[in-house]
């Protein structure tokens, strides 16, 4: 399965997100990350320093993908400061007569 937009597949499927109990808010690229996470988190009564590995894998695949819509919010504003740019400078998409 493959997310719209993004550089990264999908891993777990939602029949396996959904049997791990893993909340809406968290079900994204990484959630493959997360389901042996929480797994280790359990069966190591939360202890912080016992899953720190797994924890460290998981919050890299999270900085990552926040990283990448960062990317592409950029792009996006500058695309739409060049059109504005090009509307000033250029013919008017829409005379300003059309509006009378």
């Amino acid at each position: 399965m493959e997310v719209e937009g993004s550089s990264k597949k999908m891993i777990a499927s939602q029949e396996e997100m959904v049997e791990a109990r893993v909340p809406l808010s968290y079900r994204d690229q990484c959630a493959h990350l997360l389901i042996p996470l929480n797994k280790c988190r359990v069966s190591e009564f939360y202890l912080p320093w016992k899953c720190e590995n797994q924890r460290h894998v998981y919050e890299k695949c999270e900085y990552e993908l926040v990283m990448e819509r960062l990317l592409k919010m950029q792009k996006i504003r500058e695309e739409q400061e060049k059109l504005k740019q090009n509307q000033k400078h250029g013919i008017p998409l829409i005379p300003s007569t059309a509006n009378v």
